[in-house]
């Protein structure tokens, strides 16, 4: 994949995520719990119009709905996870989640509709770190990158 647009900061990161599912009603997030699951909620607090889902690593029996409350955006009830599009969040590539290609493919199959598409969220290249860049059908994947520095 090569690249076709770029983006600063977290604002660049989130209106880049909500112009490409800005077709879809639906969106669910599949990654991993603790260390996705806040990502999960900023992304879909920048699509809060559109209907959002979590699914924990690739267990669409453990879907549930993304929602507004008082605190931000937070997991609520149980939840379809048939989606226009799925957002797979880059710590699924991690070797802690046991996940392969394989295992993303079923999920692919059991959670898009006819002409959904799927998109990967990751920093840091994790995708093309692991080669799922290669291996997974992607629609897109937005890659940011994190930098920073202490101050004293």
């Amino acid at each position: 994949m090569e690249p076709t647009d770029e983006f600063k900061g977290i604002t660049g990161n989130l209106m880049a995520f909500k112009k490409e599912v800005a077709d879809a009603q639906k969106v669910t997030f599949a990654g991993l719990p603790g260390v996705c699951t806040p990502f999960a909620e900023l992304f879909s607090y920048a699509i809060r119009d559109k209907e959002s889902v979590f699914i924990t690593k690739v267990d669409c029996k453990s879907a549930r709905k993304l929602e507004m409350t008082p605190q931000g955006m937070q997991l609520t009830d149980e939840a379809d996870p048939r989606a226009d599009v799925l957002a797979i969040l880059g710590g699924l590539s991690l070797p802690k989640s046991n996940l392969g290609v394989e295992d993303i493919e079923k999920l692919k199959d059991q959670v898009l509709k006819d002409g959904g598409k799927m998109i990967g969220l990751c920093y840091m290249s994790m995708f093309q770190e692991v080669g799922w860049d290669k291996k997974l059908d992607f629609d897109c994947i937005i890659d940011g990158y994190l930098t920073g520095k202490i101050l004293r």
